[in-house]
């Protein structure tokens, strides 16, 4: 008996290996712009390539781009989601992020001094209220345009090469 993982399920495995691999590059203490965030976004693509060449060699697979950025999209949406859901928890049981970019806020908006000392100070605290939205709202639309990218390119790859 064959099983078939669909592409939701594939979302949830490619999502939890992205998890993981931000959570284990939190836990090490590495910076978060040290160019394993390539690594990171290797594993989506991967995921989205498995469940596009899975739906190509499938007898389900029609050849048309529609069809096959369908599959994808049902993937990276998982996976968006799955990780909107992460930053904004993480972010929220990690209120010093919030403070620790205020701080740098506040330093860029001194350098500017085109704000008086109380406008500097509602501008950041309004940033430290926002952060936590900010940060998610950056996520899902940096993982939905990079899993459409992917998907497009994978989509445009299988059409290709059928030919």
């Amino acid at each position: 008996m064959t099983t078939r993982i669909n592409p939701l399920i594939k979302g949830l495995i490619t999502g939890s290996l992205m998890l993981g691999f931000v959570s284990w590059i939190f836990l090490s203490n590495r910076p978060a712009q040290s160019g394993f965030e390539y690594i990171r976004f290797g594993i989506y693509a991967a995921g989205i390539a498995w469940t596009l060449i899975a739906y190509s060699r499938s007898p389900n697979y029609t050849g048309k781009f529609g069809d096959i950025f369908g599959q994808g999209f049902r993937c990276f949406v998982v996976v968006t989601l799955m990780m909107a859901i992460f930053i904004m928890i993480f972010s929220m049981t990690h209120p010093e992020m919030a403070n620790d970019s205020a701080v740098y806020f506040r330093e860029e908006l001194v350098k500017g001094r085109n704000r008086t000392v109380p406008q500097m100070e509602e501008d950041v605290a309004s940033y430290k209220r926002q952060f936590t939205t900010k940060l998610v709202s950056g996520t899902v639309f940096g993982n939905l345009i990079a899993g459409a990218l992917f998907t497009a390119f994978g989509a445009g790859l299988l059409i290709s090469r059928r030919k």
